[in-house]
């Protein structure tokens, strides 16, 4: 790749709001943030009044907050209609028994419903519960039965896939469209909205320690686990949009991401609008063209979106992206698994920008390790700790590694957007905290002379494809409810475009043969059952799995050995 340094990428020049890194880590404290918000003098304090209501009572309110684009439909809505419609429909939930710490799930597609929805339950003191639009019937099932929900917003197509009969706390489903959308029980939106008058000042005021919003996240073992964040948790989003994002007030920003997985809530509601940025939703699939055509629309500035997504780009060639006018981006990021160094050539090479990887997690509620737009980057490398965070790689029995040694990622605690809790499950929560004053991410990376991070792979069995992490028993729990199958162990294995996917190793029941069809079958099960993405992209049937010959538990480890053993032999 002619000219380009192959190991570090110096940063551009710009004017950017963090521009000397090591001058403001060493003397960096978090109540510096604290100053930005208006709850620092009022002592009010709400996440949807930081958001969107201090930007209208600030003289901001004809300002464009949100920018959506759906094939031939496209609107905006200002800062000001955005207050509006979430007051009136703060009105409608509250008027239908919504209070403050009652978790609201949010069923949506990728549409401005779905993000008016989660600022309208946050400001009358509701914990937002997005579900990601892809989740099938026992994902939806799982998670709202474990918070025992008893309110959902849906539209008459996604409200297909919720099993009511299985849900017995669920009190309330709000269909956003008319009442013909609606079935028997069912509440229409947009009914309430026309026959309810909005209520002045219907913010409820919380404390920085309440619930702001949950998102599960799956484990090597066990169903998902509800990770709640509190409203504190502004502080370091507000922050990381304006140093990381490097957000400024005039910026055009699209994160890529639904609001059902962390970072479309966090970097694609919450963060921008903080720091009073326009956001775009493209509220259609992937697709190359539909991509660019929104960059180019749009103007968007700022971009952030997964090292899948890059490389499906880069797949399609550079005949394509040179259709269109991207003129208008000047930072690109990337997150939710590792950035391999050809997408950032590729980015620097082609758009002229270097894309920035950032390492965080839904525990953590906001970027740790980041690429700066002021610092260079090594390209492999997650970056350097933000100011504010101290990192450091840690033994077996929590000692600090030295530089080049590979060992347990940890983050020393606390910080501002640390998990509240996990919901009902004090247990899981101490197990991310197993040396004192660490949080220990599961991850094993290593560390420079200089700092920078790399990662190394995981401690246990989750599976990272395409950024949605993946819990391994989730999809074999559900594989083994297919007929056909007496046991089942599920790997992620290493894919060149999704950096894993998920493969099953199968065990038959007696009377089934191994065919084509029957493994068509079995995908497609778990598809409609559980999730496209958790759906295993290849099936291996097996006569017995590994098993510890103690406790006869399945030995996933030695099935990725196995498949690691098989590519590197090809």
């Amino acid at each position: 790749m002619n000219v380009l340094n192959r190991y570090h990428l110096p940063p551009e020049k710009g004017d950017y709001n963090l521009k000397n890194y090591q001058k403001i880590y060493s003397h960096f404290d978090w109540s510096e943030a604290e100053k930005h918000f208006s709850w620092k003098k009022t002592g009010l304090v709400n996440m949807a009044y930081e958001c969107i209501d201090r930007h209208v009572d600030e003289g901001y309110g004809e300002k464009t907050a949100l920018y959506y684009l759906n094939g031939n439909e496209e609107y905006k809505l200002t800062f000001r209609e955005v207050k509006e419609k979430t007051d009136h429909l703060a009105t409608v939930l509250k008027k239908h028994g919504v209070k403050k710490g009652d978790i609201v799930f949010i069923f949506l597609p990728k549409h401005p419903d779905c993000y008016l929805a989660m600022i309208a339950a946050i400001k009358i003191g509701a914990i937002a519960g997005p579900l990601f639009e892809a989740f099938m019937e026992e994902a939806v099932k799982d998670r709202i039965s474990d918070c025992e929900g008893k309110f959902l917003i849906t539209d008459h197509i996604l409200g297909k896939r919720v099993p009511k009969h299985k849900l017995p706390s669920l009190e309330k489903i709000f269909i956003t469209g008319g009442p013909e959308h609606c079935s028997e029980g069912e509440i229409s939106l947009q009914a309430e909205l026309e026959n309810t008058v909005c209520e002045e000042n219907i913010i409820e005021w919380v404390n920085l320690e309440a619930g702001l919003n949950i998102h599960y996240t799956s484990g090597s073992t066990g169903k998902p686990k509800g990770i709640v964040h509190a409203h504190r948790a502004m502080i370091q989003q507000y922050q990381t949009g304006k140093w990381v994002l490097d957000l400024k007030e005039d910026d055009i920003y699209w994160c890529t991401a639904h609001p059902g997985w962390v970072t479309g809530t966090v970097y694609g509601i919450f963060s921008p609008w903080l720091n009073r940025a326009t956001i775009v939703v493209n509220g259609g699939r992937f697709q190359a063209h539909s991509w660019y055509r929104t960059i180019e629309k749009a103007k968007v500035t700022v971009w952030y979106s997964a090292p899948t997504a890059f490389r499906m780009l880069m797949a399609e060639g550079e005949d394509v992206q040179k259709q269109y006018d991207l003129s208008s981006l000047r930072h690109i990021l990337s997150v939710g698994e590792p950035l391999n160094p050809e997408v950032i050539y590729w980015g620097k090479e082609t758009l002229g920008l270097r894309i920035h990887d950032t390492w965080w997690m839904t525990e953590t509620g906001a970027q740790l390790i980041v690429n700066l737009p002021s610092e260079t980057i090594k390209p492999g490398s997650m970056g350097r700790p933000l100011p504010g965070i101290e990192v450091a790689v840690l033994d077996d029995n929590g000692a600090p590694l030295p530089p080049g040694e590979v060992g347990h990622l940890a983050i020393k605690t606390p910080w501002p957007s640390i998990m509240k809790e996990v919901w009902k499950n004090e247990q899981k929560y101490k197990s991310y905290f197993p040396f004192p004053g660490w949080y220990v991410s599961g991850d094993l990376a290593v560390i420079d002379e200089d700092g920078y991070i790399f990662f190394q792979g995981r401690s246990d069995d989750m599976i990272n494809s395409s950024g949605e992490r993946i819990g391994p028993f989730e999809v074999e729990s559900k594989l083994i409810e297919h007929p056909a199958i007496a046991e089942a162990a599920v790997i992620g294995k290493p894919d060149p475009l999704r950096g894993e996917i998920v493969k099953a190793f199968i065990v038959l029941r007696k009377g089934y043969q191994a065919e084509n069809q029957l493994l068509e079958e079995i995908i497609k099960f778990v598809k409609q059952n559980l999730s496209a993405h958790a759906a295993p992209r290849e099936i291996e049937i097996v006569e017995e799995l590994p098993k510890t010959k103690i406790s006869g538990k399945i030995l996933r480890r030695e099935l990725k050995a196995r498949e690691l053993q098989k590519i590197s032999q090809r």
